[in-house]
């Protein structure tokens, strides 16, 4: 198509010579000896000259032939006059700005003859188009064909850029609503590049996540401490957490990074501190309404290693952090993984991945950034519905998880896989919005000593009931019980537990609770009884109006800002309530460690009363029955 399309432009371009003068090239000087009968010999043009008149052909041959098409195809050719305009803008929006490089021309210290053409071989940002056809499929794939003129001002209008405020400065911020699940998936990853990553180097290895180091905490350090980071940092954590989300969706093969051909030529390097100036007037008139409108503007790159991938995302920096950028991003991730394959993924292909009325970004979108496919939903593997029917869930082990509200209320189940990510890192999502979850320690997933002994012991006491489930056992299976499990009891004990003939494990379990370790048993010195402590923290990056100030008098100025807030979560043993609530007694300890993990000291301080809010609910999904407490406002998840 594409070779056939160039032939066509070449013919025109033909054609068009043999029937017109070309149009005269513009110059810095006159051209000399021009009498006005126009004999006298022309001087030779040098090459760039030539290369620029013979491309400035191309292009007018090219908008002929799409023009002739569009009119006799009755198509709309809007999308070719905003481009237009978009550029002739541009161009004088950048005047007055000096020595800004554009297509890898100069513009005087005046500022003045700076253009946007595309010089051959000189561009700042090289990439193909994609046909029409993959650019309707993309766009229907995302919107369908019934999208609002709100939907699409929400997705063409929000970057991805950091928060401005200092609390919140290692935070994405949001504006719009509905690509709340992009931004939420990358923050995770820059999370987990901003608190577990070691110095960054050139490269990204495919394993280097099996390298990283846990940022560690003094107890002294506040909020804004613990968040705060150089500028530098947050971009290069930015810059590979999307190229390890490209490639992930890319099969560990390929990254397909989404750019505008209207930017083609202007320079990503920083001038002054304008650069994303320049880019949002350029992009002021732009509009994509279609996959023809699409079509007319996508420019893609592949890029087949990490470490150009790095370097592609770094100089595209200041494209993603336009209006376009969350957008791009995503059509980015869909081609990295493959149209086709996104499709194969999906339970429901005819349904968009951006759900009407509201825009908001689908379960598939989250699961295409998180775990490099577009399942729809969040158990591991496949159900089968029987009949030759699967539904498709989470097939891997993902480095950073999910978890949701949604599961609180039954409506769903997640999955061992995004529950328990490899870092302590969540996307919570809600009815209508997503936010992040996350902790400063990995340790605060792992079990402790008694929970693990506890594992090893109930699953020899279920290995032996023989009940259906009714919690006892025989007294034989119980003496093979203490034997596996090296439970040395006393004989009045043993005597005791066996007097009816049957052992329930409450029971049994209540006598082990008083059994010193050395004897296989579970006494806790602590006073903690198995109980965890440790801080989590939520961050929400929908600007939100704040007072600027602490006191609330009415004079200070709001401002948008984006809502961090840490909690103190106490996670009961995981016995029943009933149980636990019998006659073991627990001590409340709220202790942290320097690293901000989990409380192993027998310090024991005075409990605070719970808090509940609907992130208390989906904390609980991952760790039963936990008490949440936290100062100021309560975390929101919408």
């Amino acid at each position: 198509m594409a070779n056939q399309e160039d032939e066509d432009l070449k013919m025109a371009l033909r054609q068009s010579m043999q029937q017109h003068e070309s149009p005269e090239p513009k110059r810095s000087k006159p051209r000399e000896n021009s009498g006005a009968g126009g004999g006298a010999p022309q001087p030779e043009e040098s090459p760039e000259v030539r290369s620029r008149r013979i491309q400035r052909e191309l292009m007018a041959a090219a908008a002929a032939a799409t023009a002739a098409e569009n009119v006799e195809s009755g198509r709309d050719v809007r999308i070719e006059k905003q481009m237009t305009e978009v550029k002739s803008a541009a161009v004088k929006n950048v005047e007055g700005v000096k020595d800004v490089k554009i297509g890898g021309l100069e513009g005087d210290s005046k500022g003045k003859g700076v253009n946007l053409e595309k010089v051959e071989g000189r561009s700042s940002i090289s990439g193909t188009s994609i046909s029409v056809l993959e650019a309707e499929k993309l766009f229907f794939m995302i919107f369908g064909n019934r999208v609002s003129k709100d939907v699409l001002a929400q997705w063409s209008n929000q970057g991805i850029r950091f928060s401005t405020d200092v609390e919140t400065s290692m935070g994405l911020v949001q504006h719009e609503g509905g690509p709340c699940g992009v931004l939420a998936a990358i923050q995770a990853y820059v999370l987990k590049y901003l608190l577990f990553s070691p110095e960054e180097s050139s490269s990204i290895a495919p394993n280097m996540s099996s390298s990283l180091s846990i940022r560690r905490v003094t107890n002294n350090e506040s909020v804004g401490d613990i968040f705060s980071f150089s500028e530098g940092k947050k971009s290069r954590a930015l810059v590979r957490s999307m190229t390890e989300i490209l490639f992930l969706c890319g099969r560990n093969e390929r990254a397909v990074l989404a750019s505008l051909n209207v930017l083609d030529g202007v320079s990503m390097e920083r001038v002054n501190g304008s650069e994303d100036e320049v880019i949002a007037k350029v992009l002021g008139g732009l509009s994509v309404e279609s996959g023809s409108d699409l079509q007319k503007v996508l420019r893609v790159d592949t890029c087949t290693s990490r470490s150009s991938a790095l370097q592609k995302l770094e100089s595209m920096l200041p494209i993603f952090r336009s209006r376009m950028g969350a957008l791009l991003f995503l059509i980015s991730a869909l081609l990295s993984r493959g149209l086709d394959n996104v499709q194969e993924d999906r339970d429901d292909p005819s349904q968009p991945l951006v759900t009407a009325p509201f825009g908001h970004a689908s379960q598939e979108i989250v699961n295409l950034l998180l775990s490099g496919s577009s399942v729809a939903n969040v158990f591991d593997g496949k159900m089968d519905l029987g009949g030759g029917m699967f539904v498709k869930g989470i097939s891997t082990t993902v480095e950073v998880g999910f978890l949701t509200l949604l599961e609180s209320l039954n409506f769903c189940k997640v999955g061992q896989y995004l529950k328990c990510p490899r870092w302590p890192i969540w996307v919570v999502g809600s009815e209508s919005h997503y936010t992040v979850l996350f902790a400063l320690d990995p340790k605060v997933q792992e079990e402790n000593e008694l929970e693990n002994r506890e594992t090893q012991i109930r699953r020899a006491f279920d290995a032996q009931d023989q009940s259906g489930g009714g919690g006892f056992i025989s007294v034989e299976g119980f003496h093979q019980v203490i034997k596996e499990t090296n439970i040395n009891l006393p004989s009045e004990k043993v005597a005791h537990l066996c007097s009816t003939g049957f052992i329930v494990w409450s029971e049994f379990w209540q006598v082990l609770l008083d059994l010193d370790k050395s004897l296989g048993g579970l006494k806790d010195s602590t006073g903690l009884m198995g109980k965890k402590v440790f801080d989590l923290y939520h961050f929400n990056g929908i600007a939100k109006s704040v007072a600027n100030g602490s006191h609330g008098f009415g004079n200070e100025n709001p401002i948008q800002r984006p809502r961090l807030t840490k909690l103190r979560v106490s996670v009961p043993p995981r016995w029943t309530p009933e149980e636990f609530m019998a006659d073991i007694p627990v001590s409340s300890g709220l202790g942290t460690n320097q690293s901000g993990g989990v409380e192993n000291s027998s310090e024991v301080s005075k409990p605070q009363p719970a808090q509940h809010a609907p992130l208390v609910d989906c904390i609980r999904t991952r760790w039963p029955r936990s008490v949440c407490n936290w100062e100021g406002d309560a975390p929101s998840i919408v």
